[in-house]
């Protein structure tokens, strides 16, 4: 017998927490995009070479840069949408996915805490909105429905759920590791809705509550969740979305 009362969250409140969410993450994808202390990435766009040792070293690491098709190298530039969308999910997202199974290797006893479902969500939060602006899709309210249909399973494409008021950019100085955490804390406010996200398979959740092994398996699954989540987050925004002007 549940004693403690039920509570459903409306639209609204999820499509407030979403807004805040969304407000995290672009300042930081931004920051991933834009961030050239030493003009490594500019020097991928220019065939002159520096004398010297130092020129070389810089243009060893530039090359490194470009080889990783990192955002503002000229290689990123190249690199078709499909290409652009694989390096988020499978490079940024993979690697931000160790922090989502980390919690795996307590096993049984991680399943009993709410960390790990937090964390696989504002991952797939964070590469989520980086293939809606790779598509063109920049509106913070078209992201937010964007999340809200393929994580919650909700239509919040209504105008009439308003943003926060002080839905302002937040600091851009956040890496992606520490938005991950910064997003935790805010999506705590939508418990309910953590479930319903693109989750791993079966056979990794239970192999996921094996101590040790289990943030392996773990890994794995919440992989795959992020490479579904993905999918559906493109076949979204081609059938929905409306892309910015440029």
């Amino acid at each position: 017998m549940n004693l403690l009362p039920e509570a459903t969250l409306d639209d609204a409140h999820v499509a407030c927490v979403l807004h805040r969410a969304v407000a995290v993450i672009n300042p930081a994808l931004d920051l991933l995009w834009g961030t050239d202390p030493i003009g490594l990435k500019r020097r991928t766009h220019s065939k002159d070479s520096d004398d010297g040792a130092l020129g070389n070293t810089l243009d060893a690491a530039a090359w490194v840069l470009n080889t990783l098709d990192v955002p503002g190298t000229e290689a990123w530039e190249r690199a078709s949408l499909d290409d652009r969308i694989d390096w988020w999910v499978h490079r940024v997202g993979a690697v931000d996915n160790v922090l989502v199974a980390f919690p795996g290797v307590l096993g049984v006893v991680a399943d009993r805490l709410p960390v790990q479902d937090v964390l696989g969500f504002a991952n797939q939060a964070i590469v989520l909105c980086a293939v809606a602006r790779e598509m063109g899709v920049t509106d913070r309210r078209q992201q937010v429905a964007l999340l809200g249909a393929v994580m919650c399973d909700r239509d919040l494409s209504d105008d009439g759920l308003a943003a926060p008021a002080d839905d302002d950019p937040e600091d851009g100085s956040a890496s992606l590791p520490s938005t991950l955490w910064r997003l935790a804390g805010i999506l705590r406010a939508i418990g309910d809705e953590l479930n319903r996200r693109p989750r791993p398979r079966a056979v990794f959740r239970y192999l996921g509550v094996l101590p040790g092994v289990g943030a392996v398996a773990d890994y794995l699954g919440e992989y795959g969740a992020l490479v579904r989540a993905a999918k559906e987050g493109r076949r979204w925004i081609t059938a929905t979305a409306r892309p910015a002007t440029r």
